[in-house]
């Protein structure tokens, strides 16, 4: 069994030690091409550490590529072609386009989440129970629209937590929003203009650029979408995330709701796309009632994914049409096959069927409001707290990060990124040619985080900020 030393280890947390200590003997040649590595129990037990520590440092061997794991088997040691020294030594500038991203300690832009988190074990059961017991369903070609026990699901699902009557013909799944924002230039025209959030999810906007429709920047005040300018801007169609808009954190208020909906009745063709990308988790009070549940106009698309709630590289989002635009849709685009796998969407439908869904809901919560409460904390016992202001914590999986300095957004994104530690400003997220762009705000995801992380990444963000 292979032991490591972890006294002495200074600043560095227990997974990166880990990590550190098994490829170095990869390198030298100590652990050969093909050796087993222990399994991550029985290594966390001899080295006396927890399972998530041995969990991590195998996952981050394994995304640089010194490891590969076989299902049910275990973790090997891969052949690294004549390399003895750690791959960032060799790169140069033309290489870089190719090179591998660059890994973090600590990741406050994306949305992964901790490995442990996910339910692997009732994931793999209900999986292979449908393997088993649906060949002939697995085989056919599901509906243009999605296969219809997803669709009754997600409509119990709506019904029963946001509180909206929907019918199952209204849903629509797709590959990820991506692929649902497609369709719905298509289903409302190529010639519509577009109001996207500003600032906001740049993503957005380039996907309806690259669909060749016309976009307009909307600024976003305390409220939500600024009304008088999506007036002006003449829109047919506002892209919004009421219930939790990034990256400011705002939660639009019933009386800017109802005004959105005025604009959007005013004009014959006007339309609100209404993102609710991760209200679940919302972690103080109800979840916020939706634009769609108060629509009586039937303006209002609704639009959600699993990738937050589940994880981001399960691609399966929907889309809830008014009636009116079901049947354009189905008379002008139902030739379009379903672009998620049979295997997915049944594996999926009885999750939330048989109530696993809502438990992993509330179980995720509970361990974010945790990290975040961790995280808070001990930023507000650290020098940090002396130059540092938390806002907007309560919405959902990210909070805002003031921090009273007087370096430039850039330095300091450039100071984390030396210490291993990804960060994006609130500015980014402005479009070109914005004046009076807020300067010193950081938007911190902390869903990727564990608790043992914690101090050692603030420890670092506390240099990144005093240093100069």
């Amino acid at each position: 069994m292979l032991t490591y030393s972890f006294a002495d280890i200074g600043s560095d947390s227990l997974y990166h030690h880990l990590y550190q200590c098994v490829k170095n003997d990869i390198l030298s040649g100590e652990l050969a091409v093909g050796t087993k590595l222990p399994s991550k129990r029985s290594f966390a037990k001899n080295l006396g550490v927890s399972n998530i520590t041995v969990e991590n440092a195998y996952a981050q061997l394994q995304a640089e590529g010194y490891i590969y794991s076989i299902p049910k088997k275990g973790f090997y040691v891969r052949e690294i072609s004549g390399l003895t020294f750690p791959v960032e030594e060799t790169s140069s500038e033309s290489s870089g386009r190719n090179s591998l991203p660059q890994q973090y300690v600590a990741d406050f832009v994306s949305n992964r989440i901790n490995p442990g988190q996910f339910p692997f074990s009732v994931w793999s059961k209900l999986l292979r129970e449908t393997l088993l017991n649906r060949h002939e369903e697995l085989l056919e070609t599901p509906p243009w629209g999605g296969i219809l026990e997803l669709r009754r699901a997600i409509s119990g699902h709506l019904k029963e937590f946001r509180n909206m009557e929907v019918s199952p013909e209204q849903i629509i799944i797709g590959a990820g929003t991506e692929y649902l924002y497609g369709l719905l230039i298509q289903l409302l025209g190529r010639d519509k203009i577009y109001a996207v959030e500003n600032p906001g999810y740049h993503k957005i906007a380039k996907i309806y650029e690259g669909n060749g429709v016309g976009v307009r920047f909307i600024p976003v005040d305390k409220t939500g979408m600024d009304i008088v300018q999506l007036e002006m801007s003449a829109a047919h169609v506002a892209h919004i995330s009421p219930s939790h808009h990034f990256p400011t954190g705002i939660v639009t208020p019933i009386g800017k709701r109802y005004e959105l909906l005025g604009w959007a009745t005013r004009e014959k063709g006007r339309y609100i796309i209404e993102d609710d990308y991760d209200s679940e988790f919302r972690l103080a009070g109800k979840p916020i009632p939706t634009l769609q549940g108060i629509d009586r106009s039937e303006r209002v698309i609704y639009i959600n994914t699993f990738t937050k709630s589940l994880a981001s590289t399960i691609r399966i989002s929907y889309m809830v049409l008014p009636k009116h635009l079901l049947e354009e849709f189905e008379r002008r685009l139902s030739f379009y096959s379903c672009t998620v796998s049979n295997f997915e969407q049944y594996t999926l439908a009885r999750f939330i069927e048989e109530g696993y869904f809502e438990k992993h809901i509330n179980r995720m919560r509970t361990h974010y409001r945790r990290i975040r409460d961790e995280l808070m904390c001990a930023i507000r016992k650290s020098p940090l707290a002396a130059c540092c202001e938390i806002t907007e914590e309560d919405a959902g999986l990210h909070f805002l990060l003031h921090i009273d300095t007087k370096l430039s957004d850039h330095d300091l994104l450039q100071k984390a990124k030396q210490a291993s530690i990804r960060l994006s400003s609130l500015s980014e997220y402005y479009c070109d040619g914005t004046p009076d762009v807020p300067a010193h705000t950081f938007p911190i995801n902390y869903s990727g985080l564990s608790s043992e992380e914690i101090p050692y990444v603030v420890k670092l963000m506390t240099k990144c900020v005093f240093k100069a």
